[in-house]
């Protein structure tokens, strides 16, 4: 099983996270900060996620130590295969109705659903998998950087060089 960093892939992806204003959604350094909704940057997710996903990095920096909020928009249909990072994740939804998952394969038939508004603690090391159970559906991402992914298959894994 490979470990990617997050700090590799988000050096290739498409989406610039280089510099402050991207990565805090162009904040004052140190300065406490809101914004809306519909003032988030989005960008195509990070290539170790499957193609399709959006990603908005809201504060912090996941390619680095240290707290970071990232939110994710997956279109219908959209599936994570089951993997684990190495710190944990606290996953709330904020559109639509996520579909997840402890486990080593993703299995929809035995996935909890979750609508807007809901919450799941995911700790570190344990194999889970998510989906969009509706369209559209978005998530708030909270953990500790640096930010890593490991499938449970390797074949899994899009970023994956065959």
């Amino acid at each position: 099983m490979r470990v990617f960093a997050l700090a590799a892939t988000l050096a290739l992806a498409p989406i610039s996270l280089a510099g402050t204003s991207a990565l805090a959604q162009d904040a004052m350094p140190g300065a406490g900060h809101g914004m809306k909704a519909d003032g988030l940057k989005w960008g195509p997710a990070p290539g170790f996620l499957p193609k399709g996903a959006q990603a908005a990095v809201l504060s912090g920096d996941p390619t680095k130590s240290g707290p970071f909020t990232v939110r994710l928009k997956m279109p219908a249909g959209y599936k994570i295969p089951a993997h684990s990072h190495p710190t944990a994740e606290l996953v709330t939804v904020m559109a639509g109705e996520l579909g997840f998952g402890m486990g080593d394969k993703l299995d929809e038939a035995k996935a909890d659903k979750l609508p807007a508004g809901g919450f799941v603690d995911l700790p570190a090391n344990m194999n889970h998998f998510a989906f969009a159970a509706t369209p559209d559906t978005i998530v708030q991402i909270h953990s500790q950087g640096p930010f890593s992914i490991k499938y449970v298959n390797p074949a899994d894994d899009p970023s994956r060089v065959n």
